[in-house]
């Protein structure tokens, strides 16, 4: 179980976090983008602003969406998706080739979605305990050399997305109760009426209708279990990723370029 329960009201911390400068980033063509900087460390610090994103699917982005996520400096994209996925919305790989940034491809949950149960908290046990690898795998690449600025993004950005940034968040020592908010905001922005696509893309790709309702659940109650799931199999969410293959250095690391001791957004970088 996990050693600290939230210590502020959710509600009241979603809410401060939705009207905060710089947390939601409006790029056209996507809904649910969003920098996951300003949070507060275990030991001091906060997590640094414009050094770390997380979105939806970048297959509808136009012109002006991709010059604002020019504007970001992106080192590295890390896209969450299954191949069939990536074959059915393609995102704009050659703009981010032409500016030199790295997109790396791994999917969270296999080769595709057959192993996936139906049910939501079910999706989360099966990323815990079948999916341990593909986690510290993919916070591994964001603790790489030069990685920084990244963004990771599957379809929605809420459920895979989620889990790889509560994870990394978890393991520099950023206190639950705001993972969990975090995790909450993406219900402020998956809008039931301007996802459609999103509900089409997962029918397409095998998700089925009962996992595409759930689409627009965060509970942040929910997140919080994932994080005890994986502390009661290796002591912190540490050892879960040491267990898992992500070493002891590159963690190190990514607490090295996530952590800053400044707590305001320089929106204009």
């Amino acid at each position: 179980m996990a050693d600290a329960r939230p210590a502020h009201d959710l509600t009241d911390l979603v809410r401060s976090l939705v009207g905060e400068d710089g947390r939601h980033i409006a790029v056209a063509g996507t809904l649910n983008f969003r920098d996951v900087g300003g949070y507060p460390v275990a030991g001091g610090g906060f997590t640094a602003w414009r050094t770390l994103f997380r979105s939806d699917a970048l297959h509808r982005v136009d012109d002006e969406g991709s010059a604002t996520i020019a504007g970001l400096g992106l080192r590295t994209v890390l896209d969450l998706r299954t191949l069939e996925e990536l074959m059915i919305a393609q995102g704009p790989l050659g703009d981010f080739a032409d500016r030199g940034t790295r997109t790396v491809h791994l999917s969270l949950v296999g080769r595709d979605f057959s192993e996936l149960p139906p049910e939501l908290e079910g999706v989360y046990t099966f990323f815990v305990e079948r999916r341990g690898s593909a986690i510290a795998a993919a916070i591994s690449e964001l603790a790489r050399p030069g990685a920084l600025p990244a963004l990771v993004h599957c379809t929605a950005g809420k459920d895979r997305t989620g889990t790889v940034i509560a994870f990394a968040l978890a393991a520099i020592g950023v206190p639950d109760e705001f993972i969990a908010a975090d995790y909450a905001l993406s219900s402020m922005y998956l809008i039931a009426e301007q996802t459609a696509v999103i509900g089409q893309l997962s029918a397409d790709t095998g998700l089925g209708e009962q996992f595409t309702e759930a689409l627009l659940a965060s509970p942040p109650e929910l997140i919080l279990r994932v994080l005890d799931r994986a502390r009661e199999e290796a002591g912190s969410i540490a050892g879960y990723l040491a267990r898992h293959g992500l070493p002891e250095e590159e963690l190190a690391a990514l607490k090295a370029a996530l952590i800053t001791n400044e707590r305001q957004p320089n929106v204009a970088r």
